[in-house]
């Protein structure tokens, strides 16, 4: 399985990650407020069609190796925060949302032996924020990924860096591809 994510299309991600389960442990870290709050974001989850997200982004310290934020995230310094509103909603295998800039992600939970197969999607993006996406949703997945495997977290803001660098030729070439 590839970690990179593949554009599927025109303004859309995919992501998968094969987890250590069981599916409901996965599940938890989607919509519980303080499991989420180590991978991705804090927040309450109403798991239904209509239902609030509230996602509070506070990245610095989804890691405890502490590092300056970049320049261009500094806005993020003292968090970000947004509410979204659940699209779809079947536990323990299905969730979606909306994002803070109209896009949608999903999550489609799949189990596989001991494993849970995570995809995440996530769609209606402009080619700006391509790029931005790309390397964020690869961090926090790497960083749910540790969390799962009971290790310590990688740093976010740096790893977040490089993996952009290594994304902006991959974006490039799928928005140019007819």
């Amino acid at each position: 399985m590839n970690d990179f994510g593949i554009v599927t299309e025109a303004g859309a991600i995919r992501f998968e990650r094969l987890l250590p389960g069981p599916m409901e442990r996965v599940w938890a870290y989607l919509t519980d407020a303080d499991k989420r709050g180590k991978w991705l974001a804090t927040g309450a989850v109403q798991p239904w069609v209509g239902g609030n997200v509230e996602l509070h982004f506070r990245h610095a310290d989804l890691s405890p190796h502490k590092e300056e934020i970049p320049e261009k995230y500094r806005q993020c310094e003292n968090g970000a925060s947004f509410t979204a509103e659940v699209t779809r909603c079947e536990p323990p295998s299905l969730l979606s949302h909306t994002w803070a800039d109209g896009s949608e992600v999903t999550f489609e939970l799949t189990a596989q032996g001991e494993g849970v197969l995570l995809v995440l999607t996530h769609r209606r993006l402009t080619p700006t924020e391509m790029l931005s996406v790309a390397g964020g949703w690869h961090t926090h997945l790497g960083i749910l990924v540790d969390h799962l495997n009971d290790r310590t977290p990688q740093p976010f803001w740096s790893t977040h860096a490089r993996l952009e660098a290594e994304y902006e030729p991959r974006i490039a070439a799928s928005l140019s591809v007819p």
